[in-house]
């Protein structure tokens, strides 16, 4: 934006004022950024365009969970979900149209794949939860924490997702802190080392199984990216990050991954690790032929990982009598494109 405003011979401080408005304020009308000359601000308006995703459709579940269908373009829709909680408000945002990952327990993952998203279709995500939770007419924060964990694998979608983060992170920008800020990654092992080496958030992996024989089938990325490359780059990645934890996600899946094997065998790949497992209920959709761990299952599963030394929680279930938990996230996708495995 500086770089624009000189080539308009206008001063780069200029960026600072419409970012302000725009970031801080919520303000997209240039005839309301009263600190900006009147021809200024009509030169901008022939120049430049805010353009957002709409809003086609929203649904707020019983636990208070908000899911928004945005329109990206004609044929295209993403899901964006908002998190309340007491401590903190977590948004969830999509980074691709669909998904080229395939999980197989993964229902965004079913859709196939279309596009990466823009710059502007990522922070416009955040921009518009800001705007349809209050947190610009009354000042205040309401989303804290953002996980890039809704349609896409980010890792695919790399410099727009960076430019993104690093616009969240911004003083101009929300402003929030670089641990408030996650991306999560199916295990896209030259992503993560190059994420280390360019911006500063806190690393989430897809992880679901301990060994390459489940993976494979369950995170079919595995066959590029095995286990072991994959728990070294998260070796790699923390120590560039003061050994900070990464987190690992483990879905639940009754009678694929939730056995007393695959709880000590999940330990011993993370003994090494500073780590913190999430273990995810999974939450069933049509056709995906999986069932959810019973909870005495889930439960014995988290005490052997604890009792071997690692911070191991079961995330509660949000959304998904809104079809917008964990894995449930679907938009509307065009276009099929070719699936990477």
């Amino acid at each position: 934006m500086r770089e624009y405003f000189s080539r308009i011979s206008e001063k780069p401080f200029r960026a600072t004022q419409v970012m302000k408005w725009v970031y801080h304020q919520g303000i997209t009308d240039f005839e309301k950024m009263t600190d900006i000359s009147k021809p200024l601000r009509e030169q901008l308006g022939q120049q430049t365009v805010f353009q957002l995703p709409e809003i086609v459709s929203q649904q707020t579940s019983v636990d208070g969970t908000r899911k928004w269908l945005l329109q990206i373009d004609e044929k295209n829709c993403i899901e964006t979900v908002f998190i309340p909680e007491k401590d903190r408000g977590t948004l969830c945002i999509s980074s691709q149209v669909g998904c080229p990952l395939d999980c197989s327990f993964c229902s965004t993952g079913k859709q196939g794949f279309s596009k990466n998203l823009s710059v502007a279709e990522i922070i416009g995500q955040l921009w518009l939860a800001n705007r349809e939770l209050g947190s610009f007419q009354d000042n205040r924060r309401v989303v804290t924490n953002v996980v890039m964990m809704g349609m896409g694998e980010p890792l695919l979608n790399f410099n727009n997702v960076v430019t993104a983060m690093n616009l969240m992170k911004d003083d101009l920008g929300f402003n929030l802190a670089q641990k408030r800020v996650t991306l999560s990654t199916a295990g896209v092992v030259p992503g993560i080392d190059k994420l280390a080496e360019t911006t500063k958030v806190s690393l989430a992996v897809s992880l679901h199984a301990a060994n390459n024989d489940t993976r494979d089938i369950l995170v079919p990325i595995n066959r590029k990216y095995p286990i072991k490359e994959l728990i070294a780059a998260c070796k790699r990645y923390a120590a560039q990050r003061d050994n900070d934890p990464i987190t690992f996600e483990y879905v639940m899946l009754d009678g694929i991954n939730d056995s007393s094997a695959d709880a000590r065998e999940l330990s011993r790949i993370l003994k090494d690790v500073p780590a913190k497992v999430n273990l995810i209920p999974f939450n069933p959709f049509p056709g995906s032929g999986y069932l959810c761990s019973p909870k005495r299952t889930i439960d014995a599963f988290r005490d052997i990982l604890v009792k071997n030394g690692l911070i191991t929680i079961t995330r509660k279930t949000r959304g998904d009598d809104i079809d917008a938990a964990c894995g449930q996230l679907v938009g509307k996708v065009a276009a099929k494109a070719k699936r990477l495995q």
